[in-house]
């Protein structure tokens, strides 16, 4: 997990949750920085009814020469070409910022990316966007100086879905430039259009690919209806009451009887491997949620880029303005959605940030509850950063459910802090979220790893270590109970102390190490392959109330064998040859010696990843025990330690009757666990074991999967499966998107009428 380019390791923070990050089951994620590297790309086009960008040196970027060589050699298209590549260097809000040492090296200044990126396709194909004045447009078609009279600009809104500008061409021609969603700008069309079929299936196409569509159009206006709209226009925008409302109404007389010239898709590049990474997040049961400050259509057509959105889904849009008009849909969902009737069914829930704002309050949290646990994807848009961390608090404290959350700036901090398991991407925003994070990573796709693997591996050592650090405790000191039980209870104890206190200092910790560092349930490979092997961990069916009192009972029955075989051992046979029979302390130090042989040889059994240093801690372990009775029986007098202990080894060492018990009985111990454990993978094996017998076997885990006796799906193991073609599934159309900020407290449209690109830009102190 260590990123080349921007030589950026994984960095750990805390190590207290570790454990944690095998038990994830909501993931909380920014949009912007996080799934996407927030630069746009043309990548291809639609130009009267000719679809331009699929040839092979369009796949990083648009470079398909065929367009501009049907504009030059007359190809019937050639008209459009010219006012399709036209309107992307003249239809927009972009700030040109000439270089005075090179003017021919231009910087475009866009409050949107979209519109960057469209000027800069335009720029490729000769179509340069050269100069901005309050009044004029300044194109160079390829290198011959055009100029545009800007008459007026319609600004973007989110309402709207458009954004066009009124122009005089060189020619003196009055003409409406136009871009927006498809279904926008369809409906403005006139009746007879020669591309708007054909265009269609193109844009589905883009849609598919996960690329951001708009659709352009002109429309020419005489000049005296000009005349006439524009006293209308004027009036609008002067108002002092209702002045948006008013603009929108007047951009709704003259944006009509549109000639639709094409369309065009571009590309918000996602972080490399965030597709792949989300699809293997969900099919090992983690839901996915996206928390960003962008725009609804933004989000949604990333969803769809990232695979979080699929064509099987229905999606739930709530676009609410008042606290009643949320409260009743969300019952209205609640009731036919809710977590009881559809649990985990193919269901994307779609809200805005004002719409959460009463969604949160006390009335509706309860509904808004249901629903969210009901889907399998949410996307919130438009979100504060308080908004974010409040979302999270709620799904933490209702859901309990472990939960994670993953940004990259400064206004993700919140959520990271508010999660159980914090993430910070250290991109290009700044180290804010990754100082405030529990971990810190590089890029996305190292999420997959850091949860299906070391996610999956720590928890499951940590839980086997726990599990064996209560068995082998139990094992030792309930043997003390059982010799109260022939000791009247007068506190004797049978062991020596200083024997007592190494058990877990010496005899029985490096086991507990070995698991707990070097055991691996499956292989990285198989877990990154087999998404569905961390539900295991993911639903604690190996560490829960059932299976630790199954150890503690397990571990009761090995102290009452250990104790009683070896009592009755010497109660029916003389322990040595000359008539003489051993202390309480030589009663002791034999089974002490079967518990530390059984003990060690079980933390073996409950390995799974048997390496040298695992056989270094079982072998070690035993061995450091026999060496320790034959030097700890010879200290005294020399240290004045344990006298009682003095010529222990010489009685423990010569009686047969050891030597049979410490064959006898660890075996009898150990059978029974691999007589247990062979029964339970033989009529009720688990994912994890079939997939470590298919490991030790060189074959591939999917196979079994395949039987009809296991009940997991392909996607499970990840196959791609098709998704369904039902009807009534719902589609995000076409894939619009466009990204502008909106009520600045300067517009942007304001902004380019007073700015001129040809006064030279004030220099700094």
């Amino acid at each position: 997990m260590y990123d080349e380019k921007t030589d950026t390791p994984t960095v750990t923070k805390t190590s207290n949750l570790n454990e944690e990050l095998g038990q994830v089951k909501y993931i909380f994620s920014d949009k912007t920085g996080t799934l996407t590297c927030n630069v746009m790309e043309f990548r291809k086009c639609s130009v009267a009814a000719i679809k331009y960008g699929d040839n092979c040196e369009s796949s990083d970027r648009f470079n398909d020469a065929s367009l501009v060589q049907n504009f030059t050699k007359g190809h019937k298209s050639a008209p459009v070409i010219r006012d399709f590549l036209t309107l992307m260097a003249v239809c927009h809000t972009v700030v040109p910022e000439i270089d005075p040492d090179d003017p021919a090296n231009i910087h475009y200044q866009a409050s949107s990316p979209d519109e960057r990126a469209l000027v800069l396709g335009a720029k490729s194909q000769g179509f340069v966007f050269a100069g901005r004045s309050p009044n004029y447009v300044t194109i160079q078609v390829f290198d011959c100086e055009e100029r545009y009279e800007i008459l007026n600009v319609l600004a973007f809104t989110s309402n709207r879905k458009r954004m066009s500008v009124i122009v005089r061409m060189p020619n003196g021609q009055i003409r409406l430039m136009i871009k927006g969603a498809d279904n926008v700008i369809f409906e403005r069309l006139r009746e007879e259009q020669h591309y708007q079929s054909k265009t269609l299936e193109h844009l589905e196409d883009f849609a598919r690919m996960g690329l951001r569509t708009l659709c352009l159009a002109v429309a020419d206006i005489d000049e005296t209806a000009y005349n006439k709209w524009s006293v209308i226009y004027h009036a609008a925008s002067t108002a002092l009451t209702d002045r948006e409302n008013r603009l929108e109404e007047a951009a709704e007389l003259i944006e009509k009887d549109l000639m639709l010239l094409g369309a065009t898709a571009i590309e918000d590049k996602l972080q490399e491997g965030v597709p792949e990474t989300i699809a293997s997040l969900s099919r090992a049961d983690m839901k996915i949620w996206v928390l960003t400050g962008d725009k609804q259509e933004t989000a949604i057509n990333i969803g769809y880029s990232c695979r979080l959105l699929t064509p099987g889904m229905k999606i739930i849009k709530l676009n609410e303005q008042g606290l009643d008009g949320t409260r009743d849909a969300l019952r209205r969902y609640a009731s036919e959605y809710g977590a009881s009737s559809q649990k985990d069914s193919l269901l994307a829930f779609i809200i805005d940030g004002e719409t959460l704002k009463h969604a949160l309050s006390y009335n509706c949290r309860q509904d808004l509850i249901e629903i969210l646990i009901a889907c399998k994807a949410v996307i919130c848009c438009r979100m504060s950063p308080l908004q974010k961390a409040e979302l999270v608090t709620l799904i933490r404290q209702e859901v309990k459910a472990i939960t994670l959350a993953i940004g990259d700036g400064a206004n993700d901090v919140g959520m990271i802090q508010a999660a159980h398991v914090g993430i910070g991407v250290s991109g290009v925003e700044g180290l804010q979220a990754a100082c405030a994070s529990d971990f810190a990573i590089a890029q996305f796709r190292f999420l997959n790893k850091l949860l299906l693997v070391h996610g999956s591996w720590c928890y499951s050592r940590l839980t086997t270590l726990i599990l064996y650090s209560f068995y082998k405790n139990i094992c030792l000191y309930f043997i003390e109970f059982w010799f109260a039980t022939l000791s009247c209870f007068s506190g004797q104890i049978v062991f020596e102390r200083w024997c007592i206190g190494l058990y877990n200092v010496i005899f029985t910790a490096a086991t507990p190490f070995a698991i707990g560092l070097f055991d691996r349930h499956c292989s990285a490979d198989s877990l990154l392959q087999y998404p569905v092997l961390y539900k295991t961990t993911q639903n604690s069916e190996c560490f829960n109330a059932k299976v630790f009192w199954i150890w503690c009972i397990k571990s009761i029955v090995h102290s009452i064998l250990f104790f009683w075989l070896t009592v009755a051992m010497l109660q029916h046979d003389v322990a040595f040859q000359d008539g003489k029979v051993g202390n309480y302390l030589f009663l002791g130090n034999m089974v002490y010696t079967y518990v530390v042989v059984s003990v060690c040889i079980k933390g073996g059994l409950e390995s799974t990843a048997w390496t040298w240093l695992t056989h270094l801690a079982i072998w070690g372990s035993i061995a450091c025990w026999f060496l320790f009775l034959l030097v700890y029986s010879h200290m005294w007098p020399t240290v004045d330690l344990a006298p009682e202990m003095v010529g222990m080894d010489k009685y423990v060492f010569s009686c047969p009757s050891f030597w049979f018990g410490l064959i006898l009985i660890p075996t009898m111990i150990i059978i029974s666990d691999i007589i247990q454990k062979a029964l339970q993978r033989t009529l009720c094996k688990t994912i994890t074991q079939e997939v470590q017998e298919r490991e030790l076997l060189n074959q591939s885990p999917a196979n079994f999967l395949r039987y009809p006796s296991r009940q997991y799906t392909e996607e499970d193991i990840g196959v791609f499966v098709s998704p369904s073609d039902d009807p009534h599934q719902e589609h995000e159309p076409h894939g619009y998107a466009f990204s502008q900020e909106e009520h600045g407290v300067i517009e942007q449209s304001d902004l380019v009428r007073v700015y001129d690109s040809s006064h030279p830009k004030p220099s700094g102190l």
